[in-house]
């Protein structure tokens, strides 16, 4: 049986979800036995092939993010929204309270961290910044959701486990973490 393919994708979001992934610790080698990783953050695959599992972290926050995520969408046969950012928008759908010139000034101008020297960037990419945050679901169907903020690791290697064996994974009794 051919192994399949994984792949996990970081959009608006701290990558605390991915820190999760990785405490799994030595379980990753049974995923390993299983599958491919075949694109994340720490794989140079600058490409999304096909993939039977992309497990997506955080928010659609700009137009980037929503071309991302319809391309992964259509390149996913499922796809798993990781994490509490990616559900419903959390620590990073604060902003969504307020307006965006005033988020940009205040992360860029105002921040008690800012110097007085302070100036907005002119990256294009701040310019394409959406006026609010968004959660996977907005946009695409999700196919499964692993809550958290962080999720730990156990439910995170559960799904997975589950996926690759192609059962469909019960997490209702599983603990979840709640920070964020």
């Amino acid at each position: 049986m051919p192994k399949k393919k994984i792949a996990t994708i970081w959009l608006g979001g701290c990558s605390g979800c991915h820190m999760s992934l990785l405490d799994m610790d030595e379980r990753i080698l049974e995923i390993a036995r299983l599958a491919d990783i075949v694109k994340c953050p720490i794989v140079d695959g600058k490409e999304l092939p096909e993939v039977d599992i992309s497990l997506v972290e955080g928010a659609v926050t700009s137009d980037e993010h929503l071309r991302e995520i319809l391309h992964i969408r259509k390149q996913s046969k499922l796809l798993v929204a990781l994490g509490d950012c990616a559900v419903m928008t959390n620590v990073t759908g604060m902003r969504n309270f307020f307006p965006l010139k005033d988020v940009i000034k205040t992360s860029y101008l105002n921040a008690p961290s800012n110097d007085a020297q302070g100036s907005l960037p002119s990256h294009p990419a701040l310019l394409k910044l959406h006026e609010k945050t968004y959660p996977l679901q907005e946009f695409v169907k999700v196919d499964h959701y692993i809550r958290g903020c962080p999720p730990d690791a156990d439910t995170i290697f559960h799904v997975l486990f589950e996926l690759l064996h192609d059962r469909v994974p019960d997490i209702t009794s599983m603990h979840t973490l709640k920070y964020g």
